[in-house]
């Protein structure tokens, strides 16, 4: 079948769809099946000793050790629930720097001497195992010959039933570390920075009067949007199926111009997907909350609600991996990518951040009176301060060559890092500055003007849209990750640049109460200080302005444009020194994280730089020629016959097609120069010569889909992908 016959059988096939089968019971309780996958407290506290069931609930709930007793009644009674839930095998689930899942399975059956086997699955089992360490991204940490690296049971995470029909899964969410203890995953630095922050957050809370509190921690909740593209047209695009965004593909007609599609009607294959997808989300005892149509066309997102930040960084995996396999089943493929289609809004992965436990609720709440509520103040202050030291590493914590495409467009939040308090709390802290705050500005009535509607509250301060981090009532919107990556890099960040940011804190105000200061004094002086030092990090206006970049600069603000120029912030002395202290990184796992982000920003633009190269030369070239020797050979049989011919169509394509010619040519050396460079002067190269070589072949590409006929163009154009589903 000829490639353009391919497209045209694509449309053909995706307008024949027919939906899957039902796939829960109408009759179903709704939260009748949420959690029953899951290996939780409730499951536990059934199964397990009392001692044993306390001993983990301790370790769970108030940090402490594991005890290595324990391990084997739990290996028992979590096998027992697996095989009963169907399971033939076991996984160790971890999370390496790849930003993916990976997953080793081991059956529960073992051969015994009478030729039957047996069950079996031991407290040492569960709690560690040893996947090879060598063939993951592991930024010189392990070498090629040096194998050995171990899973560990990360008790603070469920474990979970994973239901496929080919068979079930006990999967068992583990950090990854190498023979050195050095960590190579996301989980670890997770669960150590999670560790710091709470030391410190403890200290400042007991200068509050709170003695013997739970343990705080850092709550997630990520916002995840997503695009949807009928299986018909990704697999008749390579570049989707191998870069997860389109290199090509010319603007259609119509775009997301009209908002038409923005929190519009649910299309009705997109709704059992979505209801499909949500069911297998809550029987893992993930709690989504919130879905809709996003702003682009073909584009959704989910919410699902806070949790522990471990806890809600494993489920963000999980979740993708769920939507890919569930979209599959509906004929659909799930692309994650930040911006797979070009002049429509991206997607990203807000971070809803908070501080607190269930004993305090969140530490971030400002109350009726922000002014007076004092213990709120200083953790606010603490994000502010921690902010405007760190932003750089904020901002490196969502670098990534596909990441890039989004940030700094009017989609999205700028490069440069800022917070936006918004009216109420900016007041606040100008009054604290001027030498203390008095008063706060209170919420008002909206008078809508029709009798039979009540008056709606008002808030005190509106949202920004445009802020990377955002204040939002009861905790701080981080806007800047994008869709594709893992939580976990962002949350390693901000819980380490906060429990930096409480050690000093706690550590003046325990200073000036030593030396006799009258605590509201000292909590009074060191707000003052940190909104003095740390002020200008406050950005309440338009992010997307010409003017901010020019005032961020007077700020002295970083703006760090593009991963190339962040990455360096990762092995800055300040860094180094910043997650050395708080026993997060050391300098080696350091100097790992930042060859690894160099080394996949070079293989992302490698790839896509290749893929542009054959997909130019072999499927839009060719096109074109074909439309081109049409058109030249009806010039010819016209003129010969005395007719005035189409010239000027003819000359109008052949100007992009030697355009195209001269843009492949351009890319095929870059790509080549490329390759005799490595490290941070590979990655400038790849950003300044091979990037733009391959817009050069788009754009000539892009403006021949415009004229050439339809029925010779071979790839599934946006105007498709987007509108047919």
């Amino acid at each position: 079948m000829s490639a353009n016959k391919v497209r045209l059988q694509a449309i053909t096939d995706v307008e024949s769809y027919v939906p899957p089968a039902i796939s829960f019971d109408p009759g179903e309780e709704p939260g009748e099946i949420f959690g029953q996958n899951v290996f939780s407290l409730n499951v536990m506290q059934k199964r397990l000793p009392k001692s044993v069931y306390k001993s983990v609930l301790g370790t769970i709930a108030k940090s402490t050790p594991l005890d290595p007793d324990v391990a084997d009644a739990v290996a028992s009674a979590m096998k027992d629930w697996a095989l009963e839930k169907g399971a033939t095998h076991y996984a160790h689930v971890f999370y390496p720097l790849t930003g993916l899942t990976a997953e080793k399975h081991d059956s529960f059956l073992d051969p015994v001497g009478d030729g039957t086997a047996l069950a079996s699955f031991s407290g040492k089992t569960l709690v560690q195992g040893e996947p090879d360490a060598s063939s993951f991204p592991n930024g010189g940490l392990r070498n090629t010959f040096e194998a050995r690296g171990y899973t560990g049971w990360d008790v603070m995470s469920p474990a979970y039933v994973l239901e496929n029909p080919n068979g079930n899964t006990l999967c068992i969410p583990t950090v990854f570390i190498s023979m050195t203890g050095e960590a190579l995953d996301h989980k670890t630095p997770v669960l150590r920075s999670q560790q710091a922050m709470a030391a410190h957050a403890e200290r400042v809370l007991k200068l509050f009067g709170h003695d013997d509190v739970e343990r705080i921690v850092s709550y997630c909740g990520p916002e995840q949007e997503y695009f949807l593209v009928d299986s018909h047209f990704f697999l008749a695009r390579p570049d989707l199926l191998n870069a997860g965004r389109t290199l090509f593909g010319a603007k259609p007609p119509k775009g997301q111009e009209f908002d038409d599609h923005y929190f519009g009607a649910i299309p009705e294959r997109v709704l059992g997907f979505m209801m499909d997808t949500e069911r297998e989300l809550f029987k893992l005892g993930i709690p989504a909350k919130t879905r809709h149509n996003e702003v682009a066309p073909g584009q959704f997102e989910i919410a699902p609600m806070f949790e522990r930040a471990n806890e809600a960084s494993d489920h963000q995996q999980l979740l993708m991996t769920t939507f890919r396999a569930v979209a599959k089943k509906h004929g659909m493929e799930c692309l994650f990518h930040e911006k797979p289609f070009a002049g429509v809004n991206g997607s990203g992965k807000h971070v809803n951040f908070s501080v607190g436990n269930s004993e305090l609720g969140s530490l971030l709440v400002p109350g009726d009176t922000p002014h007076d509520n004092a213990q709120f103040l200083v953790f606010c202050a603490a994000v502010i301060r921690a902010v405007h030291k760190y932003g750089g590493l904020l901002r490196v914590s969502v670098a990534s060559a596909s990441n890039d495409h989004r940030l700094g467009a009017n989609e999205a939040p700028p490069a440069i890092i800022s917070i936006f308090l918004g009216d109420q709390l900016a007041d606040v802290f100008d009054q604290i500055a001027k030498g203390g705050a008095t008063h706060s500005k209170e919420r008002g009535t909206l008078m809508i003007g029709v009798d039979t509607l009540p008056n709606l509250t008002q808030d005190p301060g509106d949202r920004n849209r445009t802020s990377p981090f955002a204040f939002t009532g009861n905790r701080f919107e981080f806007r800047a990750p994008g869709s594709l990556q893992t939580v976990a890099a962002p949350m390693v960040v901000i819980n380490t640049i906060m429990a930096e940011a409480l050690d000093h804190c706690a550590t003046t105000l325990e200073a000036a109460i030593a030396e006799g200061t009258d605590f509201n004094e000292a909590v009074q002086a060191l707000l003052t200080t940190i909104i003095s030092d740390h002020g200008a990090v406050i950005f309440n206006g338009n992010g997307y302005s010409d003017e901010w970049p020019i005032e961020a600069e007077q700020r002295g603000l970083k703006n760090l444009r593009t991963t190339v120029d962040a990455l360096p912030e990762l092995v800055s002395d300040e860094a180094i020194e910043l997650f050395a202290t708080y026993g997060v990184f050391n300098e080696r796992e350091m100097q790992s994280r930042y060859e690894v982000g160099i080394e996949q920003y070079c293989l992302t633009v490698g790839v896509e730089a290749n893929l542009t190269l054959e997909m130019g030369t072999t499927i839009v070239l060719p096109s074109a020629l074909r439309y081109q020797t049409e058109l030249a050979q009806n010039v010819a049989a016209l003129t010969a016959a005395g007719v005035e011919a189409d010239v000027a169509t003819l000359r109008a394509v052949s100007a992009p097609i030697a355009d195209l010619r001269a843009g492949l040519a351009d890319l095929a050396s870059a790509i080549h120069a490329m390759h005799d460079l490595s490290g941070l002067d590979e990655a400038t190269y790849a950003r300044d010569n091979v990037l733009p070589a391959m817009l050069a072949v788009r754009e000539a590409a892009d403006t021949l889909e415009g004229l050439v006929a339809d029925d010779l163009w071979s790839l599934p154009t946006y105007q498709e992908m987007l509108y047919i589903l």
